[in-house]
């Protein structure tokens, strides 16, 4: 199979007949929860779930600044329950490249960040949205530190050599 991409997270059930909330990571959403569309699960940690499991939508609106989702798969809330917190993914083959100053979240796992002057920081290890910002985890000599993943403090991402340059305020790595 392809790489997977994550373009959702099930947030909890609704109501009783199965729906779930779903926090949206694709800017295509009408596209990817289309009636008849095909997701993979996830676990809760973003990977492809260890059994392959499939889920087709059967119906998907909007909730707030989510969708409120019904998937083929699951019957009722109980069902839905056990899918809390789990990513759903789609085969990046099958959506949009991103564009030309875009990156795909799972691709800032293992960039090696650097401040602008070349100073190194660390490696991103793991992405977290809070409160609808994305931070980085990166390791770093004396552990792991999350640094905001936005337009003021990202001066470039070189996918080809595996870089990340971040100009960072004074203060925020100590």
């Amino acid at each position: 199979m392809t790489s997977l991409v994550i373009v959702g997270r099930i947030r909890r059930a609704h109501g009783i007949r199965g729906e779930v909330v779903v926090e949206l990571m694709t800017e295509t959403p009408d596209a990817i929860f289309a009636p008849g569309a095909r997701l993979f699960a996830g676990t809760a940690a973003g990977d492809p779930a260890p059994d392959g499991a499939e889920l087709h939508v059967e119906s998907a609106r909007p909730f707030n600044d989510t969708l409120l989702v019904s998937f083929d798969e699951v019957a009722d809330r109980t069902v839905a329950e056990r899918w809390r917190d789990r990513f759903l993914l789609v085969p990046e083959s099958e959506i949009d490249p991103p564009g030309e100053d875009e990156v795909f979240v799972h691709q800032l796992v293992g960039l090696d960040v650097v401040h602008a002057g070349d100073a190194p920081i660390g490696r991103v290890i793991g992405t977290f949205e809070v409160a609808g910002r994305l931070l980085l985890e990166v390791q770093r000599e004396g552990g792991t530190v999350l640094l905001p993943y936005e337009d003021e403090f990202v001066e470039k991402v070189d996918l080809a050599a595996n870089r990340l340059v971040m100009i960072l305020p004074d203060g925020l790595l100590e």
